[in-house]
């Protein structure tokens, strides 16, 4: 028995000699596989990582070279600090900051900076801020404006200035939006269409009551149409809502200092009256918001941030920032706008705006526009100036070209040119200069052909 266990544990030894070769000859192969596959992806892919960033693998980077940095909105009121740029006729220039040199391209129209200067009388004027702006785009395409007072304050985003009937704009896109009115919905109204009376809030019908469709109380602008809109179907919270929406006390990102325009509510129904018609002087608007709220009649409801700065070159030539269109938010629904984008085409065609822009349909560059706006005045409380608004847009019949412009005057004793007639020059200028380049352009390409 002896044997036969000696005989067994020799096996055994002999098995487990036989298991320890396998098992190493399984090793030995096993680890030139993971060798070669180590050789084969992941070394290359060590060498190209580490190639790469010591190169060129960051597509900015050289050793030679300054750091490569983009610039962000939020900062260039930085680079512009200390710039107005109201009146320029420079389409780009150059600023140093801290050792570091930029160039500055802008979205400004020398052109018609130059010619919209050249139209601005000082002699009864307090105040002119014209904006002329794409609204597709928001590019502002002139800045011009004159401060009797303050020759360095820039009135085109100075806050100050009452919107008066401006804010008809806002009351009707609320009235049409949350109660279905339409351009030929009808109203009732008594006394006088520029005053604004509580008695007038009332609704009542007698002989001498006044019956008026939506589109010629907007054209018109009946402020008791408006005043009765504000204070019996709107109320304070759609005010309020629709207000906010078109942007008033709100911050709106721009390169240069913009305050926001104010608008206050109180409780008091015929205070709602007095805003929803423009009839007050608490309820304030910069000419750029103007344009900005314009806008939105022609996007289809959506409202568009405003840029002066196409973009920034570094002192090497490479683009540091670069402007993108910007929607601020929907204000409105496109069918909306609508109904608002024919009502100011009617302030033109025989509302308030019908004699500055008289002839339109005859005039070479003109008739080929469609063409709206509203107009807004009133007095300050020393009654020793007007404050006198045009915010309105004009495209092409046939094309897709479009602007949109808003212009303040404030005047003193004497009126001279009122806001329309400067939206009516810089409205023509503006196509006019477009379809000479337009013409050009063709010309050259049949030449070509």
């Amino acid at each position: 028995m002896p044997g036969i266990n000696n005989i067994r544990q020799s096996i055994r030894e002999r098995d487990s000699w036989r298991d320890c070769q396998r098992l190493s000859r399984r090793r030995s192969f096993r680890i030139p596989l993971f060798r070669i596959l180590l050789t084969i992806f992941i070394l290359p892919f060590g060498f190209i990582l580490f190639y790469y960033r010591a190169t060129d693998g960051d597509a900015h980077y050289k050793p030679d070279q300054k750091e490569f940095r983009r610039i962000q909105k939020s900062e260039l009121p930085i680079l512009l600090k200390g710039k107005n740029l109201i009146n320029s006729t420079d389409q780009s220039f150059d600023v140093t900051i801290q050792g570091n040199s930029f160039h500055i391209h802008t979205s400004l129209d020398p052109s018609l900076q130059k010619y919209l200067h050249q139209q601005l009388n000082r002699s009864t004027s307090r105040h002119i801020g014209i904006v002329v702006m794409e609204p597709s785009t928001g590019r502002i395409l002139s800045m011009v404006g004159y401060d009797k007072a303050d020759q360095k304050n820039n009135p085109c985003l100075d806050n100050r200035y009452p919107a008066a009937s401006i804010f008809k704009i806002v009351t009707a896109a609320a009235a049409v939006e949350t109660h279905g009115f339409q351009a030929d919905s009808v109203f009732d109204y008594n006394g006088s269409k520029y005053t604004l009376y509580r008695n007038q809030l009332k609704d009542r019908r007698n002989r001498h009551t006044h019956r008026i469709n939506l589109e010629d109380s907007f054209a018109q602008s009946v402020n008791p149409v408006f005043g009765k809109i504000g204070a019996n179907q709107l109320g304070k919270t759609v005010l309020e809502k629709y207000g906010d929406a078109f942007g008033f006390n709100r911050s709106i990102d721009f390169e240069l200092p913009l305050t926001p325009s104010e608008l206050h509510l109180t409780d008091e129904p015929y205070q709602w009256a007095e805003v929803a018609s423009g009839f007050n002087r608490e309820t304030t608007l910069s000419p750029l918001h103007g344009a900005i709220m314009v806008s939105a009649i022609l996007n289809g409801g959506k409202m568009m941030e405003p840029a002066l700065i196409d973009k920034v070159e570094d002192d090497e030539g490479r683009v540091v920032y670069q402007n993108r269109p910007v929607y601020l938010n929907q204000v409105i629904e496109p069918e909306t706008s609508q109904v608002v984008n024919r009502l100011m085409q009617a302030t033109v065609e025989s509302g308030t705006s019908r004699k500055a822009f008289r002839g339109h349909h005859k005039d070479r560059v003109l008739s080929k526009l469609i063409i709206g706006g509203k107009t807004g005045s009133i007095n300050n409380e020393s009654q020793d100036t007007r404050y006198d608004w045009f915010v309105g847009f004009a495209k092409e019949k046939e094309g897709s070209k479009e602007l949109v412009i808003s212009i303040l005057v404030a005047h003193k004793k004497y009126i001279d040119i009122r806001a329309s007639r400067y939206a009516k020059m810089a409205i023509k200028r503006h196509f006019q200069d477009y379809f000479s380049r337009d013409i050009a352009k063709s010309e050259k390409r049949r030449n070509s052909s």
